[in-house]
């Protein structure tokens, strides 16, 4: 059903690109918007690796929610761990592509408590996270994807 990376020897292994995926602190989300255009933005997100879903929050309108109820297929990537290898002047940078669907989450207390969990990832602590919700999580929509396919490589840019 997925197509199998082109160049297998720059493949990490899954537990590799589920690290970039944990430790990264933004994706780009790619959705099949209007006219047939793709519709790529950026996402602060939370990667629960337990049940293997990402989870993000925006508004309850606009372009990503309207393009996601046509059609739930999603791309996420993230990139980064770039790195040095002795006697290189290039840098190697690492890349997860997870291919999935995503869903819109009605349940308001399922909402807050994810909506907590992405806040702790991003906030220096509880006391701002809980403030930040108290202000606005009336008007949060919560999403989330589930992971389909995952894969990770490595490239050296040069």
């Amino acid at each position: 059903m997925f197509r199998p990376m082109r160049r297998a020897s720059r493949a990490i292994p899954e537990e590799a690109a589920k690290h970039l995926l944990q430790q990264s602190r933004r994706g780009v989300l790619a959705v099949n918007g209007d006219n047939g255009y793709p519709f790529a933005i950026p996402v602060n997100y939370y990667y629960d690796q337990e049940h293997d879903k990402i989870y993000f929050h925006g508004a309850k309108s606009g372009q990503k929610v309207d393009a996601l109820k046509q059609n739930d297929k999603v791309c996420f990537t993230v990139y980064g761990n770039e790195h040095f290898e002795p006697g290189d002047w290039a840098p190697y940078v690492q890349s997860t592509v997870v291919f999935g669907r995503c869903h819109l989450i009605d349940d308001a207390a399922a909402t807050e408590a994810r909506v907590r969990e992405l806040g702790m990832k991003y906030y220096p602590g509880k006391e701002e996270v809980e403030k930040e919700i108290a202000l606005g999580i009336k008007a949060v929509q919560l999403y989330e994807i589930t992971i389909e396919h995952l894969t990770g490589k490595q490239i050296q840019e040069k």
